[in-house]
């Protein structure tokens, strides 16, 4: 009896662990602790479908400059990705979602002093519709994958993202405290990354 307690104790344990493990951000695919999205709306008609808006994105159109700024915090580039594989860049239901992508752009980012780390994503969907669904498929279904590169000691559990539906495309900017220490103020590395979403506008005209 007291054998099959010993073993039943060692299984909670290593069950308790591995729950800390992803909880933590250690786990192999992780997802931001607080998460925020928002769907197209008309302001985006002009870019509803891919037919209306056919040229593909470009690393200069959406990355024009080595660094994001918001208030006074600077977030550097670490490197750029054009994925023709969209499904690549996410993990669980989300890949599901991205049927019918035709390209997946990525950067990520760092603070000067390496205490903050960001990624922003966008996917070139079919429609609005295609790209609303995408957003409602990382509330709990799935989520994007840190950037090759990210930084080990990146906490998830601690991390931020917003995710965007803009007509056909769909965005997400996400940022994380790297590794341990007190509390982090992500507001402004938030507010960094998000900018990018902002190239979108200019296809409207």
């Amino acid at each position: 009896m007291r054998k099959w307690i010993a073993v039943v104790a060692v299984l909670v344990a290593a069950g308790a662990a591995a729950l800390w493990w992803q909880s933590a951000g250690g786990r192999e695919d992780p997802r931001a602790a607080t998460f925020r999205s928002q769907p197209s709306s008309g302001h985006y008609a002009p870019i509803a479908t891919r037919a209306l808006d056919p040229e593909p994105l470009t690393v200069a159109e959406i990355f024009p400059g080595d660094s994001v700024t918001s208030g006074e915090t600077t977030m550097v580039s670490k490197g750029t990705e054009v994925l023709t594989d969209c499904a690549e860049a996410v993990w669980g239901g989300a890949q599901s979602a991205v049927a019918g992508c035709s390209q997946a752009m990525r950067a990520h980012y760092l603070t000067s002093d390496g205490r903050v780390w960001g990624q922003f994503l966008i996917v070139n969907l079919a429609d609005s519709a295609a790209a609303d669904r995408f957003v409602a498929a990382l509330k709990d279904g799935g989520f994007v994958r840190p950037a090759p590169g990210t930084p080990e000691g990146f906490d998830a559990s601690r991390s931020w993202a917003q995710a965007r539906a803009l007509g056909h495309y769909a965005t997400v900017s996400w940022v994380a405290p790297v590794g341990a220490g007190g509390r982090v103020d992500l507001t402004h590395p938030q507010l960094a990354v998000d900018s990018l979403s902002l190239a979108i506008q200019k296809r409207l005209v």
